[in-house]
C-alpha cells in the first residue's frame, strides 16, 4: 500500500520527471596475517610488495617532500597489492599509495596528495561516461555542435566566441582525464566567468527587448544548414545517445543513490543517515532527487547491490528525453519552431550533456526543471502562472539545492510593462512552500527528517575537494567572498532594472546559477547542464530588433540572401507560422 501511494505521489509531484545517477566501484582489501609468509596464492610477502612500492617515485616523493613520517601498511587487492603510507595528526591519514604486481613484482600505478583520497583525479579511463569521453565521439560531436550557429559573413560574431567558450571547457577535461587535475581545475574558471559576465550583459542590457506595442520583429535564428537537415540530424544523436547508454555507459555513486535512495522511500525506511557503506554519502542530495527515482526502481527494481543498475540507466535516458522534448518547447514558444529545433540540437550534440548521460548522473533532472520553469513563464503572463514558477523552483532546489538562489529573481519576474502584482507573489511563495512541505512527507514518515540537515548541507559545508581552486589551493577566505558575492548577484538582480522578456529571464537565471558555481567546494563538469539550456536560449536570442532582417526559414544562408532582396523576405517565417501566443499577446511582444 505504501510502495503503491508512493509512486502516485511522485507521478502527482513530477509529472513525469525523471533522473539519472553516476558510479564507483567498491575495493576489497584484506591485511595478511603475516609480513613475512606469503598469502594463500600470492608469490610476494607484504614486505617485499612494500619494498617495491616504495621504490615508486611518486611514493619516495611524497616521503621526502611531505610525510617523511609516515608508515606502510600492505593489503591483498584483488591479484595484486595495495600498500598504503599513514601518517597520524589528528586522525589517520593516508598519504601515498601504490599498488604492486604480485606476478611481475613491478608497481603498476602509484598517487600522493589529493589523488589518493579521490580516485575519481587518477584519471581512470572511462571512469566517467566510458565511450563517450573517446575521441572518435567526442571531436565529432564537438565540431557538430558549433557548426550550424556559424556564420562564415561575420566571422568576428560574437556567438562565435561564445561558442568557443562553452567548446573550451573540453581542454580542461581533457587535462582531468590525463590526471592532472593541477590544471583541469584552474582552467575551468575563466570559463565560467566569461559566461557569468557574458549573461549579465544579455540580461541586464535593456535594448535588445522590445518595449510593448513596438511592432518590430526579432532577427530570427540564422543557421549555416538547412532546418530539415538539423532535424534529421537531431533525431540521428538522439539514438546515438540512447544507444550508448544501453551499451557502453557507467552509472557513477550519484546515479546508484538515486536508485537506494528510491528503495528506501518505497519501503518506508530512512532516507536520510542509513546509507550502505558503498555508497555511505549518496544521501546528500534532496528529496525531490530520490523521489524521482522511484518510479524506475519499482518498475525495474534493485539487487541491493553496485551492479548494471537498469532503474539508474532508463531514469538517465528518460531525462534526456524530456529535456529534447521541452527545449524544443521552449524555443517554439520564445520564437517559433526553427528556434525550438535549434535548441534541442545543441542538446543533443554539446558533448558535455552526453558526459552526463553516459555517466548516468542525476544533473540532467536539475536542467530539466530549471527549463521547465522557464517553460511556465513563456506560457503564461498571468499571476497563476506565478504558482507554476514556484511549484518548479522548489522542486529544482529540492533536487540539488544551488537553484534555490533563483528564487528571488523568479518571485519578481514579470512582462515588460507590468507591475509586480502582490497576488502573483503570493501565489509563488505559497506554492514553493506547500510544494516544498509536500516533498518532505515521505522523508517524515520514514523517520529521517532529523538527519536531513547533517547528511545534506551539513556535509556539503564541511567537505573537502580538489575540484576547485579554492580546495585545490586553500583558499578559503577568497571562496567565502566569492560565496558572498553570489548571495548578494541572486538578491540584487531581482531588484535592479533589467531586461523582463524571456530571453532576459534565462539569462539571468544562468548568470545566477554561473555565480553559485564559482563558489562551491566541489565543482566538476556535470554541473554545465544546470545552465546550459538557458544559456543557449540566451545567445541565440542575443540580437537586437530590426524591422526588415532577413531569415534562414529552413534555407541555408545563402539561398536566403537571395530572397532577401523580395519584400515578402522581411517578415520572419516564425513570425508568421501559427505559433501559440504568451498571454494573448504575439510572440514578438512575448519576448
Amino acid at each position: 500500500m505504501l510502495r503503491a501511494g508512493l509512486a502516485c505521489l511522485v507521478a502527482a509531484l513530477l509529472a513525469g520527471a525523471l533522473t539519472a545517477a553516476p558510479a564507483a566501484a567498491r575495493e576489497d582489501l584484506r591485511a595478511p596475517r603475516s609480513l613475512t609468509e606469503p598469502p594463500a596464492g600470492k608469490r610476494l610477502t607484504a614486505r617485499e610488495a612494500i619494498a617495491i612500492a616504495s621504490r615508486a617515485p611518486t611514493v619516495r616523493a611524497e616521503l621526502r617532500e611531505d610525510s617523511p613520517q609516515a608508515r606502510p601498511t600492505a593489503y591483498v587487492k584483488d591479484d595484486d597489492w595495495q600498500v598504503s603510507w599513514f601518517v597520524r595528526e589528528t586522525r589517520r591519514t593516508e598519504v601515498a599509495q601504490a599498488r604492486v604486481d604480485d606476478d611481475r613484482g613491478l608497481v603498476l600505478e602509484a598517487w600522493r596528495d589529493h589523488q589518493v583520497a579521490w580516485t575519481m583525479a587518477r584519471g581512470y579511463d572511462g571512469a566517467f561516461g566510458r565511450s563517450a569521453t573517446a575521441p572518435w565521439v567526442w571531436i565529432p560531436l564537438s565540431v557538430l555542435f558549433v557548426l550550424p550557429f556559424v556564420d562564415p559573413r561575420r566571422p568576428w560574431r560574437l556567438l562565435h566566441l561564445d561558442l568557443a567558450v562553452l567548446s573550451a571547457f573540453s581542454i580542461s577535461l581533457a587535462f582531468f582525464n590525463a590526471a592532472a587535475i593541477e590544471v583541469s581545475v584552474p582552467l575551468a574558471y575563466p570559463l565560467l566567468a566569461y559566461l557569468l559576465v557574458r549573461m549579465l550583459w544579455i540580461g541586464l542590457r535593456r535594448r535588445g527587448q522590445a518595449a510593448p506595442g513596438v511592432g518590430d520583429r526579432p532577427r530570427p535564428v540564422r543557421l549555416l544548414i538547412p532546418v530539415t537537415w538539423m532535424a534529421v540530424a537531431v533525431v540521428f544523436l538522439v539514438g546515438f545517445r540512447v544507444g550508448l547508454n544501453v551499451v557502453d555507459s557507467k552509472v557513477i555513486d550519484v546515479g546508484y543513490a538515486g536508485v537506494i535512495g528510491a528503495d528506501r522511500l518505497a519501503a518506508g525506511e530512512p532516507l536520510y543517515g542509513a546509507f550502505p557503506q558503498d555508497n555511505r554519502n549518496g544521501d546528500t542530495y534532496g528529496p525531490v532527487n530520490y523521489l524521482a527515482y522511484v518510479p524506475f526502481e519499482q518498475v525495474l527494481g534493485w539487487s541491493g547491490a553496485w551492479d548494471g543498475l537498469p532503474a539508474a540507466h532508463a531514469a538517465a535516458i528518460a531525462f534526456d528525453l524530456l529535456m529534447v522534448a521541452l527545449l524544443f518547447l521552449l524555443g517554439r514558444l520564445v520564437r517559433g519552431p526553427t528556434l525550438g529545433l535549434a535548441l534541442a540540437y545543441a542538446w543533443v550534440a554539446y558533448p558535455f550533456t552526453l558526459y552526463v548521460a553516459s555517466a548516468n548522473a542525476n544533473d540532467t533532472l536539475v536542467g530539466l526543471l530549471v527549463t521547465a520553469t522557464l517553460l511556465v513563464a513563456a506560457w503564461s503572463t498571468s499571476p497563476g502562472a506565478a504558482a507554476g514558477r514556484g511549484a518548479l523552483t522548489a522542486l529544482a532546489g529540492l533536487t540539488k539545492f544551488a537553484p534555490l538562489a533563483l528564487g528571488p529573481l523568479l518571485v519578481a519576474h514579470r512582462p515588460p510593462g507590468e507591475r509586480l502584482r502582490a497576488r502573483a507573489v503570493t501565489l509563488y511563495v505559497a506554492a514553493f512552500l506547500g510544494l516544498g512541505a509536500l516533498v518532505f512527507v515521505p522523508v517524515a514518515l520514514g523517520g529521517s527528517l532529523g538527519s536531513f540537515w547533517s547528511s545534506t548541507l551539513g556535509f556539503q559545508a564541511s567537505r573537502s575537494s580538489p575540484f576547485s581552486v579554492w580546495g585545490l589551493w586553500e583558499l578559503q577566505t577568497a571562496q567565502r567572498v566569492v560565496q558572498g558575492s553570489a548571495v548578494a548577484l541572486a538578491v540584487g538582480l531581482a531588484l535592479v532594472p533589467r531586461r523582463r522578456d524571456l530571453v532576459g529571464l534565462a539569462a539571468l537565471c544562468a548568470a545566477v546559477l554561473i555565480a553559485t558555481q564559482l563558489g562551491v567546494t566541489h565543482w566538476f563538469y556535470l554541473y554545465l547542464v544546470w545552465f546550459f539550456p538557458l544559456v543557449m536560449l540566451a545567445l541565440l536570442c542575443d540580437v537586437d530588433r530590426r524591422s526588415s532582417v532577413p531569415t534562414t526559414g529552413g534555407r541555408n544562408l545563402s539561398e536566403a540572401s537571395r530572397r532577401s532582396r523580395r519584400p515578402e523576405a522581411e517578415t520572419p517565417i516564425e513570425a508568421r507560422s501559427s505559433v501559440p501566443t504568451t498571454g494573448g499577446q504575439t510572440p514578438s511582444e512575448a519576448v
